[in-house]
């Protein structure tokens, strides 16, 4: 039986800065993944939770400082748990509607969904995620006296925390049962809530995964045959902007590492992709990486347009 079992990512792209943008684009995403079901594939869904987690950790710092009978900060952990439930909220129910618009019924379920990192990962002393709003010089010091990381950006302050690698996913087998059993699963989002293993109990870490890494280990676990992440952008663009600009296509994974290591991947947002495609690639046999624009999903998903990476 043909495998058509896809782990779709969705970027930051899909849901906007705002409450409003993102019940908006929500819909949009939920046209594409009834695209993806019209043509028989079977779907799981991650996302991106950036700006969203970031507005949660403000929210729920500004309520401690204004509430004196309330002074704890809710940790990252519980952001993320929090972003994922109303990001799920939304996007299910947006797939639900245009499912039933079309006459389609199939179940849609968020998981919230915990990922094992690993407590000496080397990104835990050189954090690089950037969240939360712009501050002052004295705000960043305040910042610094509490422990945490601050960066100066284009002359204001930002937090910046880890960003572990995924190692392990611990709701798996909820996920697996319900995608086995005909449903739509949106898992991992924002790149799971990282925890620390301690034997029988679960610790959140201060940390934001980055998503494209969780959602290659995702599909990965889950054997999907494909890995589709959807930007703003038909193809990946190496050299923009000079002579030899130029579209990726259908490449390979040595073709895709030689363009790492010549550092043709720049951008923040570029190199996880690709990384994320060549993981998926070579963890598993017959298996393909699509990076595509999220209006084009369907056209992506059947190897029409999009960076396809392949095994050599």
């Amino acid at each position: 039986m043909k495998n058509n079992k896809i782990v779709v990512a969705l970027g930051r792209n899909a849901f906007g800065d705002t409450f409003p943008e993102q019940h908006e684009r929500v819909k949009i995403a939920a046209n594409a993944i009834a695209d993806l079901v019209e043509a028989k594939f079977e779907i799981i869904i991650t996302h991106s939770n950036g700006p969203q987690v970031g507005t949660i950790q403000t929210a729920m710092a500004e309520f401690s400082r204004l509430d004196t009978n309330n002074q704890t900060v809710a940790p990252m952990s519980v952001c993320g748990a929090m972003s994922q439930g109303y990001i799920g909220y939304d996007l299910q129910n947006a797939i639900r509607q245009e499912l039933l618009n079309r006459g389609i019924y199939k179940p849609v379920a968020t998981i919230i969904t915990q990922v094992r990192v690993d407590p000496f990962d080397p990104a835990f002393h050189n954090p690089t995620k950037v969240i939360g709003r712009k501050m002052t010089k004295a705000e960043a010091e305040l910042e610094e006296k509490k422990g945490n990381y601050v960066v100066e950006d284009d002359g204001a302050y930002r937090r910046i925390i880890a960003s572990p690698k995924p190692i392990d996913i611990y709701e798996i087998d909820s996920i697996r049962t319900l995608v086995d059993a005909g449903q739509i699963v949106i898992a991992a989002g924002g790149g799971g809530i990282p925890v620390l293993d301690q034997r029988t109990a679960l610790k959140g870490a201060s940390a934001i995964i980055e998503k494209d890494y969780t959602a290659a280990k995702l599909a990965d676990m889950l054997d999907a045959s494909m890995l589709l992440l959807l930007t703003d952008h038909d193809y990946l663009i190496i050299n923009k902007d000079e002579e030899n600009e130029r579209e990726l296509k259908e490449i390979t994974i040595s073709e895709a590492s030689a363009l790492i290591d010549e550092n043709k991947f720049k951008s923040l947002t570029k190199l996880p992709k690709i990384e994320a495609a060549i993981n998926f690639v070579e963890s598993g046999s017959d298996r393909t990486a699509v990076i595509t624009n999220l209006t084009k999903a369907k056209e992506g998903a059947c190897g029409k347009i999009g960076t396809i990476l392949k095994s050599e």
